[in-house]
């Protein structure tokens, strides 16, 4: 006969992610003629419940754009760091919250990427796009059968059959004390 146990552990009760594009403005301190390339480093991020269920996401990354001005015959490099916040509605399995003991882990599963550049009276103007994952855990219930009658082992014995052995000399131990004599 089995029954049933609730076994309490943790698991992922959500999950969900998100693509998003983002304009920028960067003012260098020459008047840019043309922009020669722009990279994004030193992304981070980290996840939090908001008031409405859903996590909050909020980051910041540098954007270094090298340009050239001075009717192109010099180059420089403008960093500047930029801050985002990111609100995302995460499906949860059923009779599942985000509480205070829920872990939120937040991914980052494409990397921020400048899309498009422009210069406009000084400016430069950048889209950034991204991509962010998350994961909600949190507790949960699993129930398991368990088995009831656990004293229903098979008996083994090692006992050795004489007869099984073949050509056991049962005289033997006679023989050798004759022969001691």
């Amino acid at each position: 006969m089995s029954s049933f146990k609730e076994i309490v552990t943790k698991a992922v009760i959500g999950k969900a992610k998100k693509s998003s594009s983002n304009d920028f403005s960067l003012e260098p301190e020459e008047k840019p003629n043309t922009v020669l390339g722009c990279w994004v480093i030193n992304h981070t991020f980290t996840g939090t419940k908001n008031s409405g269920g859903g996590v909050d996401i909020s980051g910041a990354f540098d954007v270094n754009v090298w340009y050239s001005y001075d009717a192109d015959s010099k180059t420089a490099v403008s960093t500047k760091r930029f801050t985002y916040t990111d609100a995302m509605n995460v499906p949860l399995k059923e009779d599942s919250h985000i509480t205070s003991t829920s872990e939120i882990i937040v991914r980052c599963l494409k990397q921020p990427t400048v899309s498009n550049v422009s210069t406009k009276g000084g400016v430069v103007n950048l889209s950034i796009e991204k991509e962010l994952g998350v994961e909600v855990v949190g507790d949960a219930k699993v129930k398991i059968s368990v088995e009831d009658d656990e004293d229903d082992y098979e008996e083994i014995f090692d006992d050795v059959n004489i007869e099984s052995i073949p050509d056991v000399n049962e005289d033997y131990l006679k023989e050798i004390e004759s022969k001691e004599q």
